[in-house]
This record gives C-alpha cells, structure tokens and sequence, in this order.
C-alpha cells in the first residue's frame, strides 16, 4: 500500500565540467605546426582544423545548375494549362449528357 502514494523525487541534472586551456590548445598547435614542418609529424585519419565545411550556397547553385528557374516555369504553366483544358473537356462532356 506504501508504493501506490508513492512519488518520486525529480533528479538532478547534471553535466560534468570539461576544463578548456587556451595555453594548451595554443602550444599543442604549435607543436603540430612543427612536427608537420620537420616531417615527422603523424598522420591522422581526421583533423577538425583542416575540416571546412562548404554547404553554404549548394542548393542555389545546384538548382541554377540543372535546371533554370524559367524552364521550370515555363513547364508549370504549360501543365497548368493542360490540366485546365482536360478539366473544361470533362466539365463540357457531364453538362452535355
């Protein structure tokens, strides 16, 4: 009967703390600086310094790319037009009957 009052307590958030050395990262650059300089530097699979990301702007110009926007209009328009008169026809032949 003790557990169906029962409520539990909320918990705590928490995140651990991660210690940021800018003294550190600055002569830890350098010493990579360095090693690549001198050439006995190690390779590394992925490096976030050397990443740059280059999304910015891609779907602007793969659209202009394959095709161009009044392309694209001019075949809305035509579709447009089509379906109108398709929709006239059938209107035309139901008022007919």
């Amino acid at each position: 009967m003790g557990n169906f009052f029962h409520t539990p307590k909320p918990r705590k958030f928490s995140i651990p703390y991660r210690y940021f050395d800018p003294e550190k990262e600055a002569m830890q650059e350098r010493e990579d600086r360095i090693k690549s300089e001198l050439g006995i530097a190690e390779k590394k699979e992925w490096s976030d310094r050397s990443y740059k990301s280059n999304i910015k702007g891609q779907f602007r110009r793969t659209l202009k790319s394959s095709k161009s926007i009044e392309e694209s209009k001019r075949k809305s328009a035509t579709r447009l037009i089509l379906l109108i008169v398709i929709l006239g026809l059938i209107f035309y032949l139901l008022l007919k009957f």
